[in-house]
């Protein structure tokens, strides 16, 4: 605050003088020289002759009295000679913030302009009521005077003006020389605006993360269990040799084969594996807002914008990898601007004029024949060559057969664990499951398991259990391959059940079988049976 000046007016000085300081300013020349002293005496007695526009060097003193070097309020009756004086109102009036008075029993004695303005709420509405008054009738939500005047301590909280404005109340007690509350002053402050905000940056924040994927490792996740078969393993070979370049990765194969754990694998073995991974379906996203939500926009680009724009995906994934799944399914004229990226690593928000630079790794996914919508006019042929310099053909789960028990496992036990279950599977319904074809593959198959390991009311897991059209899947004819998987994977279980158990009876037990049954698996299998005393 600036130095008290002789040419400013009484009002002005107001500001000067506060409830519980001493009663006395000094004044300073233009120079900054010391010419004299203003008491709040004589402040009070110009407001009270109205002579607010005086200036204070009418009232300026050489000498200070006695009494004006000793707190302003030097009794109750003082303090409450001030609460109920023109001058409290001019005081409390030239403040920004909102003031609230009320007495040791909780009636409002007096709000400021500030408060009115603040609020909404008059001084006929609340002047005179007790707080609990207003409580009950929903003018607020709670009272900071009322929790003071309980605790006798200071209150900050946050109250609702009619279920709607939000402000934040800081109530101070008053207390008289019996130290008992004569007075509760709570200053108020508007934070609906910062509310607002917050919220805003909240919904960005959770957009942000929803399209920032978590980066599995390359040893989570099962990606080394289930990368067994023929089909895979060539696949992930090629790609840990593709992931040490920049090199634009195409990715081909139906629905729910494990394209985006593909994305995410290369990602972590590549020198950006310390920076983000996002990932957008272009399927998911209706084809008028695929532009805005890749690219971002500037304030008021469009009807519905957000008034300070919004970063797009593309941009949020800068130093990082950008995994475009779906990629077949974007629209003709975004695939003009993506390609502008692809070749010069520049593009420009909706709205904008201006190009902006990304260092980005994009790697692109589809299970359409992409060759053959180049050929029907409805995918850029320069961006399809740009973007296909390697492609992976990621085969469906039904070519990879002996890959669904290790996924089964490595899925029952995800979900086990993340349920606190101790579900297990029996060895016909390992067979059921493994000659099922799968047309959802992976994703489907992470999703039966997941329902059955949450549905099912007993620990081991039948064919009974599961789906109507899962159980009219005949495990009859397979071929002799997949016979040799199903037997591998039957020896694997009873031989892990009978190191947990020690008896063929446990064993079956938990296999769900029984133990003839068990005894008859181990002879076809040709497995050592001990001779078990019962």
């Amino acid at each position: 605050m600036h130095p008290l000046r002789p040419t400013m007016t009484v009002e002005e000085a107001l500001a000067y003088f506060s409830p519980g300081t001493n009663g006395v300013q000094a004044v300073y020349s233009e120079t900054n020289e010391m010419i004299g002293y203003l008491t709040v005496d004589s402040i009070a007695i110009a407001v009270h002759r109205g002579e607010l526009t005086r200036p204070i060097r009418e009232f300026i003193v050489t000498e200070i009295p006695r009494q004006s070097l000793e707190p302003q309020f030097r009794s109750d009756e003082q303090l409450h000679a001030f609460f109920h004086s023109p001058l409290c109102k001019i005081v409390f009036n030239s403040l920004y913030d909102g003031v609230y008075i009320t007495d040791g029993a909780g009636i409002t004695l007096f709000i400021n302009q500030a408060y009115q303005r603040i609020t909404g709420l008059n001084a006929d509405e609340v002047m005179g009521k007790h707080m609990s008054q207003l409580t009950k009738q929903g003018i607020i939500s709670v009272s900071a005077s009322l929790e003071t005047i309980r605790t006798k301590r200071p209150v900050t909280l946050i109250q609702t003006i009619r279920n709607e404005r939000k402000i934040i109340v800081s109530a101070t007690p008053i207390f008289s020389d019996a130290h008992e509350i004569l007075y509760v002053i709570s200053c108020v402050r508007d934070i609906t605006e910062l509310i607002r905000l917050k919220h805003e940056l909240d919904s960005q924040r959770l957009w942000h993360q929803g399209m920032q994927t978590d980066v599995p490792q390359p040893d989570q996740e099962g990606l080394e269990k289930v990368v067994l078969g023929p089909a895979t393993r060539p696949i992930f070979t090629l790609a840990d040799k593709v992931a040490k370049t920049e090199a634009k990765i195409l990715l081909q194969g139906e629905t729910g084969v494990g394209k985006s754990m593909i994305a995410k694998y290369i990602h972590a073995r590549s020198a950006r594996n310390g920076e983000i991974f996002m990932e957008l379906n272009c399927a998911t996203i209706p084809s008028h807002l695929v532009e805005s939500e890749l690219f971002g926009y500037e304030p008021g680009a469009f009807t519905g914008a957000l008034k300070q724009g919004k970063v797009g995906i593309l941009e949020s994934a800068h130093r990082g990898t950008l995994f475009l799944d779906e990629i077949g399914d974007l629209p003709l004229d975004v695939q003009v601007k993506l390609l502008k990226v692809v070749e010069e690593n520049q593009f420009m928000r909706v709205g904008s004029t201006q190009l902006r630079h990304v260092d980005v790794r994009i790697i692109t996914a589809t299970h359409r024949d992409l060759a053959a919508r180049v050929r029907e006019g409805l995918f850029r042929e320069d961006l399809y060559y740009r973007l296909n310099i390697v492609t992976f053909e990621v085969p469906p789960l039904r070519e990879r057969r002996e890959e669904i028990v290790p996924l089964l496992e490595t899925y029952l036990a995800k979900f086990n664990e993340k349920y606190n279950e101790n579900k297990v599977m029996t060895l016909e319904c390992y067979e059921w499951l493994t000659n099922y074809n799968w047309p959802g593959n992976i994703r489907e198959l992470a999703n039966l398991i997941e329902r059955l390991v949450v549905t099912t009311y007993h620990d081991t897991i039948d064919v009974g259990d599961l789906p109507a059209i899962l159980q009219q899947v005949l495990p009859s004819t397979e071929p002799a391959s997949l016979k040799e998987a199903v037997a591998k994977v039957e020896r694997s279980l009873i031989t892990k059940a009978l190191q947990k158990h020690g008896t063929t009876r446990g064993a079956a037990a938990a296999l769900g079988i029984s133990q003839s049954a068990i005894v008859q698996k181990m002879k076809k299998l040709q497995m050592r049976v001990e001779n078990e005393s019962f």
